[in-house]
C-alpha cells in the first residue's frame, strides 16, 4: 500500500497529495493569483508585530547571501591567476594564493551561513501561517452546516486541510527560498558576464536559460499527465486494499483471500504500468535538460578560451566563467520537480482557501443575544422543511411540549421525527414557521447558547478514542473528577469503570469499539447528565440495544428525565407508554395526538403500530 516515489533522481520529495485535474491557462494563472493573494496577509501581518521585520531580515539575508555567492567565484579567479602568473603584483602582495584560496572558502562559507540564518529567522513566520490557516480552516469546518457535511466524505474533508496545508509550506519553501534566489542569482550572473566579459556570454546564457526552462515545462506538463494516471491507479490499488482489511471477517467468511489478493494484484499492475511510464519520461526529462545545459556550458567556455588565447582574458577569467556556469545550472536540476510541485501546491491551497469561502448555511443573527431557559416549553409553531425545495419533509407542522413534560415523536421512516431534532439543534433553519424555546425564536439567539440548553443522547454514542474520563467530562470540561463519577453513578456505569484495569483512564478505542453497546450509551448518558441540560433530546436512543439492556437503559433514561422537558424520538413503542403525550407522524404532518390511552381508543394509526409490535414480540417470545 505504501511505495517509493520512482523519481530517485529528484532530490526534494512530492508531498503526499493526489494529483487531481488542474486548471489551465489563464484560469490556472487567475486560481494562483488568487491563491498567493490570499496566502500574503499571513506573511505580512498586521496582527503580530514580529512577523514583518522577521520578513525583512530574512529577504536582507536572502539577497546578501546571493551577492556573496555571485561574488565568491572572482577570489576564485584571483587564486588561479596568482598560480598561473597571470595576476598582477599587488594581487600577490595583498594575499597571495593561499590568502584567496582561504578567502573563497570562508565566502562560500558565509553564503551557506546567510541562507541558513534566513531559514531560520523565517522558519518562525513560516510556522505561524500553517498553524493559523490550519486552525481557520478547521474552525470554518465545524461551521459549515450539517447540509455541507452530509454531502462530503470526512476523510475528503482531512485531505484538504493536508494537502493545503502543506501546500504553503511547500510554496514558502521553494517559491520564496528557491524560485526566489535562483532568480536573484541568474540576474546578477548575468550583469556579471554582461560587464566584465562581454554581452554576448549574458546572450548565450540568456537563450540557454530560456530553452531550458520551455523544453522543462513543456515536458513537465506531460509528465504531470502521467503521474495523475499513476496516483488515479495508486488510489484504486490503495482503496482496494483498505477495503479489503476492512472487511477481513467478511474475506475470511467466504474463503475470498485469493480473489482479494487478485483484484490487488490488477490494480497494482496498472500502477506499474504508469510508474514505469514516469520513470521513462523523467529519464527523457534529466537528459534533454543536461544536453542543453552542456551545449550552452561547452559555447560559453569556448567562446572563454578564444578570449584567453588571444589574450584578452586569463585563465583564472576561464575558470570564474566555468564557475559561473555550474552554479548556475546546478539549482536550475530541480526547475522540473520545484515547477510541477509549485503547481500542485497552488492547487492544494486553492481547495483549501475554496473551502475556507463555503458560505455557512446556519449563522448567528447580527443581533442575536443568549438564550435564557428558565421553564424548557417547547413549541413548533407550523414548521415547514425539506432538505430539498422539491421535496418537503415538515408540512406545517405545530405542537409544544410543556416544561417539564415529555413527548414521544413516533412513526414510519421518513415521516420527519429525526428532522425535528435536527431543527431543535439548528443544524438546520426552518423554510417556514418558527421554533421557539421559553418564547425565544432560535434564529434570534446564538447557536453556542442553544446547543447548551439541549443535551442529547443518539442512537449510536459516538465516543472520542480517548480515556472514560475524558469523554464522560466532554459534557462539561470544567467539570471536577468527582462530579465526573457522580454522572457516571447516575448512568449506573461507575461501578463497571472501577473494575476495569485502569479505570476512569482506560481508552475507549476509535469510536468507542472497544465497549458494548450498552456500555458506550451508558458513558453517553454520563456525558448528558454531566452537561445538566434543561430539555433532553432522546434520539431513538436504545433502538439499537438488545431487549434486556434496552429495559435497564430505559430506567436510566426515565431518572435522567426527571424534572426536564424531554422529547422522544422512538421506535420501539413501549418505550414510550409513560409519556404526557405521544405524536404521530406521517409524511411531515400530525396524523394522531394523545396519551398512550387515548391514541389505543382511536383504533387509529398509533393503535395499529401497537398491535402489530405487540404481536412481533409475542413471536420473539
Amino acid at each position: 500500500m505504501f511505495r517509493a516515489d520512482p523519481e530517485t533522481t529528484e532530490s526534494q520529495p512530492m508531498p503526499p497529495a493526489i494529483i487531481t485535474d488542474q486548471p489551465k491557462g489563464a484560469e490556472a494563472r487567475r486560481s494562483g493569483m488568487r491563491t498567493i493573494r490570499k496566502v500574503a496577509p499571513y506573511l505580512w501581518s498586521d496582527e503580530y508585530p514580529w512577523v514583518k521585520p522577521r520578513v525583512v531580515i530574512a529577504m536582507v539575508m536572502l539577497v546578501l547571501g546571493r551577492l556573496i555567492a555571485v561574488f565568491t567565484p572572482f577570489l576564485y579567479k584571483g587564486a588561479v591567476d596568482v598560480l598561473s602568473g597571470d595576476a598582477s603584483p599587488t594581487d600577490m602582495l595583498m594575499l597571495g594564493a593561499a590568502g584567496l584560496t582561504v578567502a573563497y572558502g570562508v565566502a562560500r562559507a558565509m553564503a551557506v551561513g546567510f541562507q541558513q540564518l534566513r531559514d531560520v529567522v523565517f522558519a518562525r513566520v513560516g510556522q505561524r501561517a500553517l498553524r493559523q490557516l490550519a486552525l481557520e480552516t478547521f474552525e470554518h469546518i465545524h461551521a459549515l452546516s450539517l447540509r455541507y457535511h452530509i454531502t462530503r466524505k470526512t476523510g475528503g474533508l482531512s485531505r484538504i486541510i493536508e494537502r493545503g496545508v502543506k501546500g504553503v509550506e511547500f510554496l514558502l519553501r521553494f517559491l520564496l527560498f528557491s524560485v526566489g534566489p535562483l532568480v536573484i542569482e541568474l540576474l546578477l550572473v548575468g550583469i556579471v558576464l554582461a560587464v566584465v566579459f562581454d554581452i554576448w556570454y549574458f546572450v548565450v546564457v540568456l537563450v540557454t536559460l530560456a530553452f531550458y526552462i520551455w523544453f522543462t515545462f513543456a515536458v513537465t506538463e506531460m509528465r504531470v499527465k502521467i503521474r495523475r494516471e499513476m496516483n488515479d491507479q495508486d488510489t484504486d490499488a490503495n482503496q482496494k486494499a483498505i477495503d479489503s482489511l476492512l472487511n477481513f471477517e467478511t474475506v475470511k467468511y467466504f474463503g475470498a483471500e485469493r480473489r482479494e489478493a487478485d483484484r490487488y494484484d490488477a490494480a497494482m499492475a496498472g500502477y506499474e504500468r504508469a510508474a514505469l511510464k514516469t520513470a521513462y519520461s523523467l529519464g527523457a526529462l534529466n537528459f534533454g535538460q543536461s544536453v542543453i545545459i552542456t551545449i550552452g556550458l561547452v559555447i560559453v567556455m569556448v567562446m572563454a578560451a578564444f578570449g584567453v588565447q588571444r589574450g584578452d582574458l586569463t585563465v583564472g577569467d576561464f575558470v570564474m566563467v566555468n564557475a559561473y556556469m555550474i552554479q548556475i545550472t546546478m539549482p536550475l536540476n530541480f526547475l522540473g520537480t520545484v515547477y510541477r510541485e509549485i503547481r500542485q501546491a497552488l492547487v492544494d491551497m486553492g481547495e483549501m482557501f475554496d473551502l475556507l469561502e463555503q458560505p455557512a448555511d446556519v449563522t448567528d443573527a447580527a443581533d442575536a443575544r443568549e438564550m435564557t431557559c428558565d421553564k424548557g416549553e417547547v413549541v413548533f409553531d407550523s414548521v415547514r422543511f425539506g432538505y430539498e425545495a422539491a421535496r418537503p419533509i415538515l408540512k406545517g407542522l405545530s405542537f409544544s411540549v410543556a416544561a417539564g413534560h415529555t413527548v414521544a415523536l413516533v412513526g414510519p421512516s421518513g415521516s420527519g421525527k429525526s428532522t425535528i431534532g435536527r431543527l431543535m439543534f439548528r443544524f438546520y433553519d426552518v423554510d417556514g414557521g418558527a421554533i421557539r424555546i421559553d418564547g425565544q425564536d432560535l434564529r434570534e439567539v446564538t447557536q453556542n447558547s442553544l446547543h447548551k440548553q439541549i443535551g442529547v443522547v443518539p442512537q449510536d454514542t459516538v465516543l472520542f478514542n480517548d480515556t472514560i474520563r475524558y469523554n464522560i467530562a466532554y459534557g462539561r470540561p470544567e467539570a471536577s473528577f468527582a462530579e465526573v463519577q457522580a454522572a457516571a453513578r447516575a448512568a449506573k456505569i461507575h461501578d463497571f469503570i472501577e473494575s476495569l484495569p485502569e479505570g476512569y483512564e482506560t481508552q475507549v478505542g476509535e469510536r468507542g469499539l472497544k465497549l458494548s453497546g450498552g456500555e458506550k450509551q451508558r458513558v453517553g448518558i454520563a456525558r448528558t447528565l454531566l452537561k445538566d441540560p434543561p430539555i433532553l433530546l432522546l434520539d431513538e436512543a436504545t433502538s439499537a440495544l438488545d431487549t434486556e439492556t434496552e429495559r435497564e437503559i430505559q430506567e436510566e433514561l426515565k431518572m435522567m428525565g426527571e424534572g426536564r422537558t424531554v422529547i422522544t424520538i422512538a421506535h420501539r413503542l413501549s418505550t414510550v407508554v409513560d409519556s404526557d403525550q405521544i405524536i404521530v407522524l406521517n409524511k411531515g404532518e400530525i396524523a394522531e395526538q394523545g396519551t398512550h390511552e387515548e391514541l389505543l381508543a382511536l383504533n387509529g394509526r398509533y393503535a395499529s403500530m401497537w398491535a402489530r409490535q405487540a404481536a412481533e414480540r409475542d413471536e420473539a417470545a
